[in-house]
């Protein structure tokens, strides 16, 4: 019991972190947790302990600086950024389209909404993981459960998550971004696979 526990405390705090390091660049407080995470896994060779230790070698040769001009590089500026981070971009080819209107009507099924003062919409990839750190964590146990987090996963991050994921991987202008979107896919991944098993 302890064990599965300290499972979901985890798949919860990486779901988190996930979240904020799409949402903006580390800064320096951030940056001095990479300095002294454990990059080796619980299991020589587990599948997130190559990944992990390249995203944390990477953030350990960063500085809050630089990672602010690559984040603006590839996500922000005037006009259309180099790469979206928008689910409705890659499941439709449009921002605010049908996809979006659909993550809405399940959001709010979990008595969920966007928050006023946050101009991203509810379908970027940072939003998306905050919902999933809350249906792992959440104390509300009709919503917060296994069957919802593969519902969600399934429907709003599944379908899309890749495409993002390599775009961003593939773009010149990515480094430490590279090295958090595979990890990003390599968690996804081991995420799917997980559900796959619960039928």
């Amino acid at each position: 019991m302890s064990s599965a526990l300290d499972e979901e405390v985890a798949r919860a705090e990486l779901y988190g972190l996930l979240a904020r390091l799409w949402y903006a660049a580390p800064d320096d407080e951030l940056l001095a947790a990479f300095s002294v995470a454990v990059t080796e896994a619980p299991v020589t060779g587990a599948f997130l302990e190559a990944p992990w230790a390249e995203l944390v070698g990477a953030a350990r040769a960063a500085s809050a600086p630089a990672l602010a001009a690559e984040y603006d590089a590839l996500f922000g500026g005037i006009g259309k950024p180099e790469v979206m981070l928008f689910g409705s971009h890659y499941l439709s080819g449009f921002l605010n389209d049908k996809p979006l209107a659909r993550l809405r009507g399940d959001l709010s099924r979990f008595g969920l909404a966007r928050d006023e003062t946050v101009p991203e919409s509810e379908d970027h990839v940072a939003c998306l993981f905050e919902v999933m750190r809350y249906l792992i964590a959440g104390e509300d146990a009709g919503v917060a459960n296994l069957s919802s987090q593969q519902a969600f996963f399934g429907a709003h991050i599944q379908p899309w998550l890749g495409d993002m994921c390599e775009a961003v991987a593939a773009h010149p202008a990515a480094d430490f971004y590279a090295d958090l979107a595979r990890f990003t896919r390599a968690f996804a991944q081991v995420e799917a696979q997980g559900f796959d098993l619960l039928g």
